[in-house]
């Protein structure tokens, strides 16, 4: 593999503030390794532009690590980049051939409102977690090391739905702005652990509630979520959230819902 440096034409959103009209600006940016990551080349290109006395593009970032999902951009119309299971952070410049045109824009979805540039506000997601992740009954003590309190496949799946990272880029994908991979997935995470188990129903009302009042929309099964979600989260999540609302709802005319 060749390690000379390419060049790109960076076609980057620029929004001033939240009320501000935002543009598409191109950027010039040459010599870069290929071995570079996808924030590594903007770090670059912000320098050039300090040194210009330009304003520097803001993005979200943080651990570079695949694991905070703070790096919401969508590359090329696709949420994270065209590679699969990856985040923004982690995606190499070897992936785009020397002399492309990239377009970097933020997520776009009306519950995640551009802040400035490429930084958008999630605090929706934040809303819907505070709204039902709770476990407030007595687990007890700490168990002995050698007991296995929690089946494993009860475990897996929860541990599959607890590497959710939060990144938004489901909302992002989906024709609809639905929240419905992130929001099943945190549900999934504590209603399927035995100290969540019992309060499941209060717990799926109210975070589902809170997602439509944050203004996200329904889910069509079209899958977009699925594909782009960095951590492989599936629509079987979704599927177990639906069962559990009915279940919950059910309950609720009854009065049996705490």
């Amino acid at each position: 593999m060749s390690h000379e440096g390419r060049n790109y034409t960076l076609r980057i959103w620029r929004q001033k503030n939240r009320t501000s009209p935002g543009k598409l600006v191109d950027y010039k940016i040459s010599d870069i390794s290929p071995d570079s990551s996808f924030l590594e080349m903007l770090d670059l290109l912000n320098e050039q532009l300090v040194v210009k006395g330009e304003d520097a593009i803001a993005f979200d970032h943080d651990c570079r690590e695949g694991i905070c999902g703070m790096c919401s951009l969508t590359i090329d119309g696709i949420p994270h980049g065209p590679e699969r299971r990856t985040t923004v952070c982690q995606l190499h410049m070897r992936k785009f051939p020397d002399g492309a045109v990239i377009t970097i824009e933020p997520f776009r979805a009306k519950p995640f409102p551009v802040v400035k540039d490429l930084v958008i506000d999630r605090s929706a997601f934040d809303r819907i977690i505070q709204a039902g992740g709770f476990v407030s009954i007595r687990t007890g003590g700490i168990p002995d090391a050698n007991a296995i309190p929690i089946a494993k496949d009860v475990a897996d799946v929860a541990m599959d739905a607890a590497s959710c990272i939060g990144c938004g880029a489901c909302v992002a994908a989906c024709k609809n702005s639905s929240a419905m991979l992130f929001t099943s997935a945190k549900i999934s995470q504590l209603n399927r652990l035995p100290q969540g188990h019992a309060e499941k129903d209060r717990r799926t009302l109210l975070m589902i509630g809170q997602m439509d009042s944050e203004g996200f929309g329904a889910c069509t099964n079209y899958g977009e979520c699925q594909a782009v979600c960095p951590k492989g989260i599936t629509l079987d999540h979704i599927a177990k959230m639906h069962r559990d609302y009915a279940v919950a709802s059910f309950k609720n005319i009854f009065g049996k819902v705490v």
